[in-house]
């Protein structure tokens, strides 16, 4: 496949081209920064553009087969809100209206765990324990907020065009591995309650990227992508019953077991977070 990486210079970006790469694929990163083309490969292009901008975005797709749609303002912290949403609200939708546009029906974009509300809420609300693809959303910030939007975008573009095959993955603290996780709050921090101890390896997120190009599903699907353990070493049931003593629990929590059922990953896309890579 060609595929567009869009945010191709941010960490996931990085991973997800550079597993692309090893898989025989050609890519195009596309960024509003300039890259670093030290690293330049035959297999590789890159393209500066402003993704609100629907023309030059759809103008830098022209040839690819595939979407993975990664560009975003990461957090509220640092930029004002109506500048978050606004960004991440519109890029999303000129990748899916423009892939719609030019026949590129696989397209995998990036969502996250806080499209229900999480580490950005005052406090997260979660109906139960561990949360899965079915939870309700509570957020009310902007950014949890444009990636709850990215993903009614994608159920939209999918029921208009019958073609296409969306999804959406809910990555958590993307890192290079578990050690790089390990909180400098303590265990029982409250920011770290806020998002449930959880991280995604971003070798793990590159895999489940590309699977979800060529898995066998239609329509639009979202998926949790996350660790099935813990950041911390702290039993998974004392943190809950600390935090959340009155959301009822869905399974078990053995060990240092995570806070995200990522079962539907497994059963759709064919990706296990720790499994062997090849």
């Amino acid at each position: 496949m060609k595929i567009a990486v869009t945010g191709g210079n941010g960490r996931v970006g990085q991973a997800v081209i550079q597993w692309a790469l090893a898989q025989g694929h050609t890519v195009v990163s596309i960024d509003r920064t300039p890259p670093d083309q030290t690293n330049a490969q035959a297999s590789l292009t890159y393209t500066q553009a402003d993704l609100t901008d629907y023309t030059a975005f759809t103008q830098a797709l022209q040839g690819c087969t595939a979407l993975i749609h990664l560009a975003a303002i990461p957090s509220p912290r640092h930029v004002a809100d109506h500048e978050v949403h606004n960004n991440n609200v519109v890029a999303s939708y000129n990748a899916l209206s423009a892939a719609a546009y030019l026949g590129i029906n696989r397209v995998c974009q990036a969502s996250s765990i806080n499209a229900i509300g999480a580490v950005y809420s005052r406090w997260p609300r979660y109906d139960y324990l561990p949360v899965d693809e079915h939870h309700p959303t509570y957020n009310e910030d902007p950014y949890s907020l444009s990636k709850w939007i990215c993903e009614q975008q994608a159920d939209a573009i999918t029921r208009r065009y019958e073609s296409m095959t969306v999804a959406s993955l809910r990555l958590h603290w993307a890192v290079p591995a578990r050690a790089d996780a390990a909180p400098w709050q303590g265990d029982l921090h409250e920011l770290l309650a806020k998002q449930l101890w959880g991280y995604t390896c971003l070798r793990a997120a590159a895999r489940a990227f590309l699977r979800a190009l060529t898995a066998d599903f239609s329509g639009h699907e979202v998926f949790y992508v996350v660790a099935p353990d813990t950041m911390v070493d702290t039993p998974s049931v004392v943190l809950k019953e600390h935090f959340f003593p009155d959301v009822p629990l869905r399974g078990s929590l053995c060990g240092n077991q995570g806070f995200f059922n990522c079962a539907k990953a497994e059963r759709l896309l064919g990706w296990r977070h720790d499994e062997e890579e090849a």
